[in-house]
């Protein structure tokens, strides 16, 4: 066995002494003098100009073209504005904060509160996994390459903005398939030496919340930093969240065009599970709980520094450097529902105790240069990243047969699987902005990856041999967007990209003896292709509208096959391909005014049909085919729409969410097993209600109701974690938070 005294080490110190962020950079040729004041590219002092704007909190735009240092023209994006939203953010509401937002799939599935959980376009929303995700530009994806999950969870009331492009935009950042979600964290007043915001609440089932963000700036030193601190009994039995994070940043220029930023996030949770559910127990009570004695519980550190450097107008480059660093522990009873927490005689069983830790190091370099091609104007963006992780996994440890939070295992004890997957990957990508006409703008772009992925451990039920030892990572992948300007204001995007997604340690880990995992495996491979039209007019009626097809090739799976003498085995391999093609619309409109309200309408919906068009699965044995079946946790239809009501010193939104009824499994099996784990997930339609008034300048109160209707549903049947079965979502519930400010 592997042990910390023992682990495997990596050499690659001149990554390991930087911990880094990538930053965008706006595009200036001011500067800073040692004192602090801004002067412009002859060296004139230029004055200070304090500019007052109104947002609406909520409200949905496209990104700037460049966007957390990549180059955004031509891709389908938005930004949502959450600072000042009346949205829950406490509970990270999400189907509240991307109301505006088509296409994004809400998985609810560990707790209110906990993480943010979303897909797009038919993909996964296990943990956002099929995005990159990133805080300011650094990735907080625990390792791309063993476990992509985003366990890192900062508080929504921390949050600027949140920066969604999709997946042809994937040369730039990496080759998700989702595509990049990005949470900017607020800047600080820079005006005042200190500013403090606090906000407290409290809701149904025990939710009490605290955020304390102080920021400003110190001579030359720009800074912001946070605390918070969540806790809940949870909706259902047996259910309890607590939750804590901290952060703090910190900028300054060093010469007249270099400056050096500094920060550091953490974020811990701890979840008590109440246990999966099978559809007679849902429909007796969906708030019971089959488990008792079941806890997880991430803890993340994401330290970053970055370098910027601008000696000229036109040249832009940043150094960045980041890390992931925790871990994500379990001590759990699994099985289903249907499989009661007790041993023949009683007593308690022993639970099992499974622990990740993450070590993730990565170093970018970005450089964005104006320039001229063929009379034309041109930027060029380019860059190289270097990535070093270790995602040390021990898995099936006999932990205690106690009732409270414990990682210990029983005297004697060890975990069955004691494992790294060890990964060295550099990838560099180039992609050319080139105005071909004043309105007209074409996109290339390369992205090459070259890497190895090592396997190393044991696994006390299987000869690790026999599992791929060492997987090269290599894909040159190319794309091309296209934007053109209206003479009306309005804008015409297209693009198509290719993607991949590697295998991870699920996929090539047998779970069991009886499975084999084939030594070719494969990573999955694949294109996203959209196009659309927005436009905002003059009178605030804003509007996009757009198509896409997605091509996910070599899906991983398990295949029923024999030995020459008859014997059965499972064999993890590549089984199939799926294609998804859909409509995605949104649609924000001003109804008018009476007296000092104003009324808006909004909607965002999509439709899309992701369909497998070749591959097959086992069940009882046998592979079953599963060409032309839908696939699973990827509703036809998804559409909010809601309306907005707001005066000088108060907001009421009222908003409904409909998603149509989904597959638990890619046999789409319609009648539900007795354990719950497969079956039709009902379509479902939900009514929230929030708001905000203005106490004093400085105090405001928000408030509402999420699913006013106490609909009892749930968004899917994992296969997985947290265990197979229904999980319900929360039903009725009320909060209130007080902000100051």
């Amino acid at each position: 066995m592997a042990h910390a005294s023992t682990r495997p080490r990596r050499h690659c110190g001149f990554i390991a002494s930087l911990l880094v962020t990538l930053l965008a950079l706006p595009v200036t040729a001011q500067q800073v003098d040692s004192s602090g004041a801004r002067r412009d590219s002859l060296g004139r002092r230029i004055a200070g100009v304090l500019v007052t704007a109104r947002r609406q909190p909520g409200s949905i735009t496209a990104a700037p073209r460049i966007t957390a240092g990549m180059l955004t023209t031509g891709a389908k994006s938005e930004v949502v504005q959450v600072r000042g939203a009346t949205a829950n953010v406490a509970q990270k509401v999400a189907r509240q904060l991307f109301a505006e937002v088509p296409g994004v799939f809400v998985y609810d599935m560990d707790g209110a509160g906990n993480q943010v959980n979303i897909s797009a376009r038919g993909l996964d929303a296990h943990r956002s996994w099929e995005f990159s995700v990133r805080q300011n530009g650094v990735v907080t994806n625990s390792d791309v390459y063993a476990y992509p999950a985003s366990h890192y969870s900062p508080p929504m009331e921390a949050i600027e903005r949140v920066e969604l492009v999709r997946g042809t935009a994937a040369l730039g950042y990496g080759s998700q398939f989702g595509g990049v979600i990005n949470y900017v964290v607020r800047t600080p007043d820079t005006s005042r030496a200190a500013t403090l915001d606090v906000q407290t609440g409290a809701g149904s089932f025990g939710l009490r919340n605290a955020f304390v963000g102080i920021g400003g700036r110190l001579g030359r030193v720009t800074y912001y930093t946070y605390a918070s601190a969540r806790r809940t009994d949870g909706y259902r039995s047996n259910e309890q969240s607590t939750s804590d994070a901290e952060y703090l940043s910190a900028s300054a220029p060093l010469t007249h065009s270099l400056t050096l930023r500094a920060e550091v996030g953490r974020s811990r949770y701890r979840y008590r599970q109440p246990g999966p559910l099978t559809d007679a127990m849902f429909a007796v009570d969906p708030r019971m709980a089959s488990r008792s004695r079941n806890y997880y519980s991430p803890d993340i550190l994401v330290p970053s520094l970055s370098l910027a450097w601008a000696p000229r107008a036109g040249t832009r480059a940043t150094l960045l450097a980041s890390g992931v660093f925790g871990s994500r522990s379990s001590v759990a009873v699994g099985g289903f529902a249907t499989q009661p927490d007790t041993a023949i005689t009683g007593v308690f069983s022993a639970r099992q105790v499974d622990i990740d830790r993450y070590d993730s190091r990565t170093l970018e370099l970005r450089v964005l240069q104006d320039l001229r091609l063929a009379s034309r104007p041109a930027t060029l963006a380019s860059g190289i990243a270097v990535a070093d992780n270790d995602t040390w996994r021990r898995q099936r440890g006999t932990g205690s047969r106690g009732s409270d939070w414990s990682l210990s295992l029983q005297p004697g004890g060890d975990f069955q699987r004691d494992v790294h997957f060890l990964t060295a990957n550099i990838a560099a990508f180039a992609e050319l902005e080139w105005h071909l006409m004043p309105q007209w703008t074409v996109v290339p772009g390369v992205r090459v990856e070259h890497g190895t992925t090592r396997l190393r451990g044991t696994l006390a039920y299987y000869d690790s041999d026999d599992t791929p030892r060492n997987v090269q990572h290599k894909f040159p992948s190319v794309g091309i967007r296209s934007a053109y300007q209206f003479a009306n204001g309005g804008e015409w995007y297209a693009g198509v990209s290719q993607a991949y997604r590697p295998q991870l340690l699920k996929d090539v880990i047998p779970e069991t003896a009886t499975e084999r995992t084939n030594p070719q495996l494969l990573d999955a491979r694949g294109w996203t292709a959209e196009s659309g039209l927005r436009r905002t007019h003059a009178n605030g009626v804003s509007y996009d509208a757009g198509v896409f097809a997605m091509r996910y090739g070599n899906r991983f799976g398990l295949l029923a096959l024999s030995d020459p003498d008859g014997t059965p085995y499972t064999y993890k391999t590549n089984v199939g391909t799926s294609q998804t093609y859909g409509v995605e619309t949104r649609l924000s409109a001003p109804l008018g005014a009476t007296g000092a309200v104003t009324w808006r309408v909004f909607s965002a919906a999509s439709y899309m049909r992701a369909r497998y068009v070749g591959g097959s699965v086992v069940t009882g044995g046998r592979n079953v085919s599963v060409a032309g079946n839908a696939v699973e946790s990827a509703p036809d239809w998804i559409a909010r729409g809601g309306l907005a009501v707001t005066h000088d010193r108060a907001t009421l939104t009222v908003q409904t969410s409909y998603v149509s009824r989904t597959y638990a499994d890619a046999l789409n099996t319609v009648t539900p097993s007795a354990t719950g784990a497969s079956g039709i997930v009902p379509a479902y339609t939900l009514v929230d209600v929030h708001g905000s008034i203005a106490i004093t300048r400085r105090l405001r109160v928000t408030g509402g109701v999420s699913n006013l209707s106490d609909r009892q549903y749930f968004t899917k049947r994992p296969q997985f974690y947290p265990g197979p079965g229904v999980w319900p979502s929360d039903g009725r519930s009320l909060f209130v938070s007080l902000g100051m400010r």
